[in-house]
């Protein structure tokens, strides 16, 4: 149902509040115990996935034992992207409900820290010898715009493009498949879909179901990448004067990719592609399978093919291949691709900080860094974990998605960008469906756009 993104940002809150605050209603508040830190994560949506719950579970037992007397609880919150933001903001208004630490992702961060929702770290850090170990890039992500730091980030991630091998034998296509621009991945997939029916050619996440994964791994992994490649513009926020831009030639572009992508029937059905949970069902069905051709997605896709992941799938490193995903037209660099990743925050309600912080530090030696990075896919933000061959050589891809690095993009994460991204998925979702041209979603951003950010915004 077509509506607003403000107003959809609005009724995406109204609806999972009553879900957060029934969550919510079975703390008693993390100060009601001055020795047990309360820790909130996101927990997979699919029950065979207990990545994060295991290695929380290791460190919880570490701390315990470290720290004699003191109790670790952990909240987990089970829900999709966009409905775990909102709940967790639910939870931390209130210093009744508001855990001790909380998972942030880092493009809400900023949002969440002008809310008051967050406290600033500095204190800690300055006191923490490892601090000096975490990469500029990934400091700068959890930082505010006040200048102070709001989180410690537990890794990074880049985004590319994911093949079967067997599909593209099937298909005629080369098993090392590197394509030099847009065209070329079409023309793939348009192969893909001749030659071998029943096999989806190409997933491209779409539309505000989605929620930041048609953002990022869709949306965004094609507009950075029609620039002029001299690294210095962000096409979606020009900070010289502080404003957001509107949709140009650039994002048009990026719309109408998406729109051949289900026009021309190269993607999954457009119920599947609204579908909130599609993305589980693409790493744990689809792909495994050989239901797909190509899909544009993340560095984290082995987590869930792990031993012990309930999807084992130790072939994947054999049966898919890597390629970067390129620019428009092969311009320099002629890859793109985007970071984000999620940091470990304080609310500012929190009961017990100190003990909070703690935990973080045992999360964070190297030992417990590196194990996190294996397992669940990520790259690391420690210099110290990065050099080490042991992590290098501990799973196939690691080294492909960390040198992407090198062209990776950051989201202007300011306060208004979750409510930009919002927009972008409306835009997305309407040329998906095909209740829109591109140039009638492009304007119907630019409308968005400016109440989403007080039109502040500027034409390029």
């Amino acid at each position: 149902m077509p509506v607003r993104p403000t107003v959809r940002f609005t009724a995406l809150f109204t609806l999972t509040a009553l879900a957060s605050t029934s969550l919510a209603a079975c703390s008693s508040g993390s100060g009601s115990d001055p020795d047990t830190v309360k820790v909130s994560f996101k927990q997979s949506t699919d029950n065979s996935i207990k990545v994060m719950d295991t290695y929380l579970g290791d460190i919880k037992k570490q701390f315990e034992k470290a720290n004699p007397g003191k109790k670790v609880e952990l909240v987990p919150i089970k829900a999709p992207d966009s409905e775990y933001y909102t709940k967790l903001q639910q939870m931390l208004r209130s210093p009744k409900t508001a855990p001790d630490l909380v998972y942030e992702d880092t493009f809400l961060i900023n949002s969440d820290i002008t809310s008051g929702y967050l406290k600033p770290i500095d204190e800690y850090l300055d006191k923490w010898k490892d601090w000096d170990q975490f990469i500029d890039t990934a400091k700068a992500a959890a930082k505010g715009e006040d200048g102070k730091t709001y989180g410690v980030p537990d890794g990074t991630d880049t985004r590319g493009l994911w093949f079967s091998k067997d599909v593209f034998a099937k298909a005629g296509l080369p098993a090392d498949w590197q394509p030099k621009t847009w065209d070329e991945v079409l023309d793939a997939a348009r192969t893909i879909k001749e030659k071998v029916p029943g096999v989806t050619p190409l997933n491209v996440y779409t539309g505000k179901p989605a929620g930041e994964m048609a953002t990022m791994q869709g949306f965004e992994m094609l507009l950075y990448g029609t620039g002029t490649g001299d690294g210095d513009s962000d096409p979606l926020y020009d900070k010289g004067s502080k404003k957001w831009i509107t949709a140009g030639q650039g994002f048009e572009d990026s719309l109408g990719f998406v729109e051949t992508v289900y026009k021309e029937k190269l993607g999954p059905k457009v119920s599947d592609a609204l579908d909130p949970n599609f993305s589980t069902k693409i790493r744990g069905e689809l792909l495994p399978q050989g239901k797909l051709g190509i899909a544009l997605d993340g560095s984290w896709l082995p987590q869930d093919w792990l031993e012990g992941s309930g999807h084992e799938w130790p072939e994947w490193s054999k049966e898919l291949g890597l390629a970067a995903m390129p620019t428009q037209n092969g311009q320099a660099p002629g890859r793109v691709s985007m970071s984000g990743g999620w940091t470990w925050s304080i609310p500012d309600k929190a009961g017990n900080p100190d003990l909070a912080f703690e935990f973080i530090k045992t999360m964070q030696t190297k030992a417990n860094a590196q194990k996190w990075y294996i397992a669940n896919s990520g790259i690391s933000v420690r210099e110290d974990v990065a050099n080490d061959p042991a992590y290098v050589d501990a799973q196939p891809g690691i080294k492909f998605f960390t040198d992407l690095v090198a062209d990776t993009h950051y989201r202007p994460a300011y306060p208004a960008y979750p409510k930009v991204s919002v927009a972008i998925q409306e835009a997305m979702e309407g040329v998906t469906t095909g209740d829109k041209s591109v140039q009638e979603a492009a304007r119907g951003y630019d409308e968005a756009l400016k109440e989403a950010t007080d039109n502040q915004v500027v034409t390029k």
